[in-house]
């Protein structure tokens, strides 16, 4: 036992000198980290419940992240911290998991959780799912303590991780009712009233969110739709959670092997096939086989979401089913009969994982934070910007970068999700472009006079500018990056137009635009483009 004791707490600090490594990104937050800053930063009283609902998540993970820049303050560092906390707890949490079987399978899902690229990447993001992964841990944990003794204990912390699963995730619910539904056929025939009570307690929790949940979904956001779906999504969903090369963070390729090469197939193949063999090899009662149909009836959903353009197929937002998978895979790895075949595939398993996140320069905790906030306040400082000088940000408003630069001494102008509607034509609404943006725009895309496009930026920047005054034109390239004629091609293509998101051509064509009418009356003289950031400093020369 004392020997167990050491090997798990060995564990857990591998864990933690994993998600510690690298934890400083000289980048700064990126948008969906700034998102979770700025909400949580926000007046509790105030302005922090409208936030949350603005941005289509539950409040638990927010309230967490207030309560630790409550106590630690905001710097990055810090609340990049607050997300390795819960990573380190879920290593232990998926320790006393697999012990539900023995021991041996306790250590081994410690290990697979502790090396995990995935949630060693998530446990260095400003986001819900690190902590999300420890409510799903501790879920499963309790389900399987439910199983095989249906006592007050177990059946309240049941309830519990659930809830705390619905209270962190917005389809957090998808899960916690698949869970349900699984627990239900388990026990029906000897425990009907319990049954009973598990279903009525658990939605009355899920409809006291119900007013959240309705306001969530019913908020018009253009955060979604950037991108669509392909099958090979759900084998990178694979590959992201059992290799460490991950490709689905936020938006995979459409084929699956888009890399042929040696090392794609070592490095995110081989370990992805081989946790595959194990999570099948782990089905031997209905327990498992349950599990494993939690697991499909998420993924079916999500993929039934995704084709009806209500979801993006990313691989995290599945994570709750993740502990589930970490947790068949160490069963079966144990399960293997042949001693030399087991030890053999579960060291590959781990120095494949290992090997990567020391020696990979694009291992999870070395993966640049490309979009992140601080490179922009970098950029503008390194241009030399002068009181009084104007900044003009597409994508994003000012809120966004206020962080790390302080705004008050320039005129700011933002072309963003928010707003673009106006530039593009005069008679448009956010609501006509929410709704039929693809329709409404697809003349305008290929129309580089656009005379409303060019009395706005008349109107709003070039009437005011003085002899000597610079203009600093900010785009954001991996959502511009598009070029007049590919834009074009795409336009005159029915099914390219289709898979390509809205938001990709409208700021391709913002910023293509922006800089053709600007350019006429003013002089480039400082040019630098930094991880997905481009800045342009254009100066008035002469009062014409």
């Amino acid at each position: 036992m004392k020997k167990q004791g050491y090997l798990i707490f060995l564990i857990v600090i591998l864990g933690v000198i994993l998600r510690t490594a690298f934890l400083n990104k000289t980048e700064g937050l990126w948008n969906d980290e700034y998102v979770s800053y700025m909400i949580s930063a926000r007046p509790f009283f105030k302005d922090f419940w409208q936030g949350i609902v603005s941005q289509c998540h539950m409040p638990l993970y927010y309230l967490y992240l207030k309560l630790s820049m409550g106590i630690f303050g905001d710097n990055d560092i810090i609340l990049r911290s607050s997300s390795v906390f819960a990573g380190m707890l879920s290593i232990i949490a998926m320790y006393y998991t697999g012990k539900t079987k023995d021991v041996k399978t306790g250590l081994i899902t410690a290990l697979f959780t502790a090396i995990s690229s995935f949630l060693i990447y998530y446990s260095q993001e400003v986001r819900l799912y690190s902590l999300l992964f420890l409510f799903s841990a501790l879920s499963l944990l309790t389900t399987l303590n439910l199983i095989k003794i249906q006592s007050r204990k177990n059946l309240t912390f049941y309830i519990i991780t659930n809830l705390l699963v619905i209270f962190t995730h917005t389809i957090g619910f998808v899960y916690v009712a698949f869970n349900l539904l699984f627990v239900s056929i388990m026990l029906f025939e000897k425990h009907r009233n319990l049954i009973t009570k598990l279903w009525s307690i658990t939605g009355l929790g899920t409809i006291f969110a119900t007013p959240l949940i309705f306001k969530i979904f019913t908020t018009q956001s253009f955060s979604q739709w950037w991108g669509h779906f392909t099958i090979s999504k759900i084998g990178f969903l694979f590959t992201d959670y059992f290799s460490p090369v991950l490709t689905n963070l936020i938006n995979a390729p459409d084929i699956f092997f888009y890399d042929k090469s040696l090392k794609f197939i070592i490095c995110a193949i081989v370990p992805a096939v081989i946790a595959i063999l194990w999570i099948i090899k782990s089905i031997k009662s209905k327990t498992e086989a349950g599990l494993i149909g939690i697991c499909a009836a998420v993924i079916t959903v999500m993929v039934i979401a995704a084709i009806s353009g209500k979801l993006v197929f990313t691989t995290k937002y599945s994570i709750e089913i993740y502990p589930i998978l970490i947790y068949l895979a160490s069963k079966g790895a144990l399960e293997i009969n042949n001693k030399i075949l087991k030890n053999s595939l579960i060291i590959i398993f781990c120095l494949i994982n290992a090997l990567y996140l020391i020696l990979s320069p694009v291992s999870a905790p070395k993966i640049k934070r490309a979009e992140g906030h601080k490179i922009v306040a970098d950029m503008l400082t390194r241009a030399n910007i002068k009181k009084g000088d104007i900044i003009l940000l597409t994508y994003y408003d000012y809120d966004r970068f206020k962080k790390y630069f302080d705004f008050s001494d320039y005129q700011v102008v933002s072309i963003n999700k928010g707003n673009f509607n106006y530039y593009l034509t005069s008679d448009t609404t956010y609501n006509d472009a929410y709704q039929n943006g693809k329709t409404l725009y697809r003349n305008v895309f290929t129309d580089y006079n656009n005379k409303n496009f060019e009395k706005q930026i008349e109107k709003k920047i070039l009437k005011h500018m003085k002899k000597g005054q610079s203009l600093y034109l900010i785009t954001l390239d991996s959502v511009s990056n598009l070029q007049p004629e590919q834009v074009a091609n795409i336009v005159n293509n029915d099914g390219l137009y289709n898979r390509t998101p809205l938001l990709f051509l409208v700021f391709s064509y913002v910023k293509s635009e922006a800089f053709n009418i600007l350019a006429k009356q003013l002089s480039i003289v400082h040019f630098e483009v930094k991880g997905n950031w481009r800045l342009i400093k254009l100066t008035k020369l002469n009062n014409n």
